[in-house]
């Protein structure tokens, strides 16, 4: 007797958003499992975030369902959706670190908000743990102004997995960051997932990490996942739109539509 498939993790099913005329998402499907990577490629300005934002809930999808950890975040009451909130992390392109508060009180302050029985002690142990894992523990005392932006990334990674969620989301997690630093997040992409059995879902245009980081690749155009697979798999896809996008071709599909516009 086979045993059942295993439930997705998070399930999103045609779903569609707009903003105004603007359609973003027209039938988007994606699947994550457990303990898996999942990277969202596509062009800046098609939806990827989007796509993101409505797993945590920060957008409601027009038509179509989104279920996360077998709930659906657009349902949800306030109290619930914040409860639901605190078994997923989100490491925002910007970092969105408190420039007021050190490196030690930014990644401290999911755990003041939400975990007030520890104690002052036990606060203290689970923050450096965390940074100790991101290689921060050192710069603790430091201001976000004061660091390098690969550390203020590594920062808001250790802020993101304070309370070890179950779902680990990364909008652009190497944007604007030099080849050497890329590789270091994410090895710590890879990391993480593998200490903490964490789901992760990382959007991206970076083609070298979306390689280094995912089991399975989503590409994401025109508002639907038109490809997914394993690396090697959208590698070797003979899609042409997903074929310029993954090499930087100048000539293909992509620049002709643009041209069109």
């Amino acid at each position: 007797m086979k045993s059942a498939a295993p439930e997705p993790i998070v399930d999103l099913q045609n779903v569609e958003k707009s903003f105004g005329p603007q359609r973003v998402l027209c039938g988007v499907d994606l699947k994550v499992y457990a303990g898996e990577t999942v990277a969202i490629i596509g062009r800046s300005g098609t939806g990827k975030s989007v796509t993101i934002k409505h797993m945590v809930g920060l957008e409601r999808p027009d038509s179509g369902r989104v279920l996360v950890l077998g709930a659906e975040p657009a349902k949800l009451s306030r109290r619930d959706l914040a409860a639901l909130r605190l078994r997923m992390g989100y490491l925002f392109q910007s970092s969105a670190l408190l420039n007021w508060m050190t490196i030690e009180q930014n990644v401290e302050l999911p755990l003041l908000e939400h975990r007030r029985s520890m104690s002052p002690g036990e606060r203290k142990e689970r923050v450096l743990e965390k940074l100790r894992v991101v290689e921060m523990e050192e710069a603790r005392h430091k201001f976000p102004e004061e660091v390098s932006g690969g550390m203020k990334k590594r920062a808001a990674l250790a802020r993101a997995i304070v309370l070890d969620p179950e779902i680990i989301l990364y909008d652009e997690p190497t944007t604007g960051l030099d080849p050497v630093i890329s590789r270091t997040i994410d090895e710590l992409v890879l990391s993480t997932g593998r200490r903490l059995g964490s789901a992760q879902v990382v959007v991206t245009h970076d083609m070298a990490s979306a390689y280094r980081v995912a089991d399975r690749i989503s590409m994401l155009y025109e508002g639907k996942i038109i490809a997914e697979g394993t690396p090697g798999e959208i590698q070797r896809c003979e899609n042409p739109v997903v074929q310029q996008f993954i090499t930087g071709d100048l000539h293909g599909p992509i620049l002709g539509a643009a041209r069109a516009i």
